[in-house]
């Protein structure tokens, strides 16, 4: 057999076409179809109104316009949407009666050209008669808030309580106490949304082209919608310019313009635009987190009480479930803790509606624990990585089940924190910390740790993969390999790391082999990627097809040989030799001169797995100014067995740029009436490469028993640790000066306040909503802890 090609830094096959500008996305499908219509949305300025009329009357008379659709004119589901988390509070593709954030659509105006659509659009009256904006999740709990839905008696979209939460501090001799804001981000993808819904192709009653993160839900999700069987839907996405979690359904826009095309019996596109985007794609996290730990003296955890309050936003759809679920079920992260108690309740308020941002209610629970964390050590006065260490959860004790019902996989928790101690230098870094201090520099060294677990493909499941060998019909008698898998690629390199699982079982050259996706025409099934699921699933689909292929092209190759297919094996040359005769040979194309190869499977993963890690932040902030300047950032990342370094290392630079703008960049703001107030990229700070600086990402390897390969999820991981991380760094800085807390993002004018506000309790009185919340029972946790 020739030598294992996996474990080696192999470069992205995907990359030529990316750079070169060959690659092809739904914004170029459209430019291509001159007879393809445009659709632009009429979007509500206010956050929360009754709309009394709509007079579409001009535009509709307007050059180039084919119609003009609002609710009450096109036929459309009365609810659309990937998960309805309260029945009672259906979000319609155009709004009905009434607007719950600015932005909405309200109606669709279609025209031959997108100018002439975006200028019709304007055209259309709208009259609204304003109500109260209801914009902080806290406020929107009050007993006297502006209800978004009059009827269900509260903006409570949902939310359970435990029972007896006292037993959570009982017998705890020091207990911390912190209220936290893990504040809303927009997703930003490179390429926003765009669709092309055609209703007049040939082969199928509707085709879509769509980027998307998951072609054969949204296919399902269309098809449930409309009324079409699933063989009548096709579904394409081509290259995605990035989707982070945002891409992951079916949104209003989105089923607007399906019925838009179906109304018209016309192909139909929209592609949004950046401001667009800002303000209607869903935005993630948005937790205000209530945490008390209980402790010894000595250190040792002795229970954790939570209360969190999501921000689902307008609706409540798939982010306002995350409390409820994912943040739930990582509470403890990688701690014993014996006691875990736990409250979450999701607030519906007059802004964009939340969804998934990379983590997904994941990094909201690390960034909660880490801090508490923190704010403990300090109170103990004993040493951050010491308190870690005493509470960490033993490696013997894997799998295990957590107190709120996680199953973990295998983990060893201190083995990326003493890597990322070793790299930093962590006592010299505390020398020069306290020498800082000692000088009364202006300018502080902070140094901040995370220890962090997560959750990938989460419940674990099945995904579809397929390997086909072609006939050889080249002079070097080498074969040909197509393979195929039910994920979906934006950016995270599948067509490498598959075809490199191919090539190590086969021996097959790697520019032989040729990846397909994403199109439900030619892929019959699949769960698309989200979740960090695409290796552990999909690359385990693709490895036991392989395997399937080798076995068949080895018992071939045996009745050729005239030999026992237990002797018979692949050689150094990539040909089917008979062990010890090395004379006895025969070749892949004396093998497929029967026929192509094909082996295409469903592969199972029985749950979840949970990669872990540890980073260490350095920053050094101006007491003066407030400004926050990294120094340093190590990532040592534990996604189970390593395919391809390159590209684990690229996903942990893309997560890092991430949680680190997230600790001290970005942030969605609203003002009191609900209008955004960071619409534009000139108000939301995303960095760019000046504002970064060179991150350390190295990993470890605990390769989990869940499936063939060893291997995790990377994808999000590296953002899950960084932003905890650069927050207890900033706070470390100021700890001197009595500073105890300081809520997310650390931008220089909280810097600034805290320093001069010095020692603040970060502690108040949760609302009293969560009295009245329906008690969990046991019947309402699964097997992987969700809720």
């Amino acid at each position: 057999m020739p030598g294992s090609i996996l474990g080696t830094a192999v470069r992205r096959v995907e990359d030529p076409d990316l750079i070169t500008g060959a690659t092809t996305y739904v914004g170029n499908l459209v430019a291509a179809r001159p007879d393809a219509l445009h659709a632009v949305f009429v979007r509500s300025p206010l956050a929360h109104a009754l709309i009394t009329g709509i007079d579409t009357a001009e535009a509709e008379a307007a050059e180039d316009v084919v119609a003009v659709f609002t609710a009450a004119t096109l036929d459309l589901p009365a609810h659309h949407g990937l998960v309805a988390l309260n029945e009672h509070t259906p979000r319609p593709p155009l709004a009905i009666d009434r607007v719950r954030f600015v932005g909405e659509a309200v109606a669709v105006v279609v025209a031959r050209t997108r100018a002439a659509a975006v200028d019709a659009a304007e055209l259309v009256e709208v009259d609204y008669d304003p109500l109260p904006a209801v914009v902080d999740p806290e406020a929107a709990l009050a007993p006297d808030a502006e209800l978004q839905f009059p009827e269900l008696g509260s903006n409570v979209a949902a939310g359970l309580r435990v029972e007896d939460p006292e037993a959570a501090l009982a017998g705890a001799e020091v207990v911390v106490r912190a209220r936290m804001v893990n504040q809303r981000l927009a997703v930003v993808p490179m390429e926003g949304n765009a669709i092309l819904a055609d209703p007049t192709t040939a082969d199928f009653p509707l085709t879509v082209h769509v980027s998307t993160q998951m072609p054969h839900l949204f296919r399902t999700l269309a098809g449930r919608l409309f009324g079409y069987e699933q063989d009548d839907v096709r579904v394409v996405a081509p290259h995605v310019g990035g989707g982070f979690g945002g891409k992951a359904g079916l949104i209003a826009e989105h089923t607007a313009t399906i019925g838009a095309a179906r109304a018209l019996g016309a192909p139909v596109a929209w592609v949004e635009t950046r401001s667009e985007n800002l303000q209607s794609m869903p935005h993630g996290r948005g937790q205000i987190a209530y945490y008390e730990l209980g402790l010894t003296r000595e250190g040792r955890m002795t229970g954790l009480r939570c209360r969190v309050i999501g921000d689902s936003g307008a609706y409540a759809g798939f982010g306002g479930a995350l409390p409820l679920n994912q943040t739930y079920m990582m509470a403890p992260g990688v701690y014993d803790i014996p006691v875990v108690r736990y409250d979450a309740v999701s607030a519906m308020t007059t802004t964009t509606p939340m969804g998934a941002v990379r983590g997904a209610g994941r990094p909201e629970a690390a960034a909660h624990l880490e801090r508490l964390v923190d704010l403990a050590a300090v109170e103990l006065g004993i040493d951050p990585v010491e308190l870690r260490r005493r509470n960490l959860l033993d490696p013997a004790a894997f799998p295990l089940v957590t107190p709120v019902g996680a199953q973990y996989d295998v983990g060893d928790y201190d083995l990326p924190l003493r890597e990322a101690l070793r790299l930093g230098d962590y006592e010299k870094l505390r020398e020069e910390q306290a020498a800082r201090r000692e000088a009364d520099d202006p300018v502080q060294l902070g140094i901040g740790l995370a220890v962090y677990v997560e959750i990938t493909a989460g419940g674990g499941g099945s995904e579809y993969g397929s390997v086909r060998v072609h006939s050889v019909d080249n002079a070097a008698g080498t074969p040909s390999v197509t393979v195929q898998a039910g994920t979906s690629a934006h950016g995270q390199g599948h067509a490498t790391s598959f075809a490199m699982l191919v090539s190590d079982r086969l021996g097959i050259p790697f520019e032989n082999i040729r990846y397909e996706q994403s199109d439900t025409a030619s892929v019959p099934r699949g769960g698309g990627t989200g979740g960090s699921r695409s290796l552990q699933m999909g690359g385990s689909a693709v490895r036991v097809a392989a395997d399937d292929v080798r076995e068949q092209a080895v018992r071939r190759a045996a009745a050729l040989l005239e030999a026992n297919p237990s002797d018979v094996e692949l050689t150094e040359d990539g040909a089917f030799g008979v062990a010890g005769v090395p004379s006895a040979t025969v070749s892949w194309a004396q093998v497929l001169e029967e026929g192509e190869l094909f082996a295409g499977l469903d592969e199972k993963q029985a749950g979840a797995t949970f990669p872990f890690g540890a980073h260490l932040s350095v920053v050094e902030v101006d007491t003066l100014t407030g400004r926050v300047t990294p120094r340093s950032h190590i990532a040592v990342d534990d996604c189970g067995r390593v395919l391809n370094p390159l590209l684990v290392e690229g996903q942990q630079h893309g997560g890092l740029a991430q949680g680190i703008a997230q600790a001290l960049f970005e942030e969605v703001v609203f003002d009191a009436d609900g209008n955004p107030t960071t619409g534009t990229l000139a108000d939301y700070h995303i960095p760019t490469a000046a504002d970064l600086f060179p991150f350390e990402a190295v990993t470890t390897e605990t390769p989990t028993h869940m499936n063939v390969l060893g291997a995790k999820g990377i994808g999000e991981s590296a953002t899950i640790g960084s932003t905890p991380a650069v927050q207890n760094a900033v706070v470390d800085a100021l700890a001197h000066l009595g500073v105890r807390h300081i809520d997310l993002p650390c931008t220089p004018e909280r810097v600034w306040r805290a320093v001069q506000a010095g020692a603040v309790d970060p502690w108040r009185e949760p609302p009293a909503v969560f009295e009245d919340l329906p008690v969990r029972g046991a019947d309402t946790k699964d097997e992987s802890g969700a809720i």
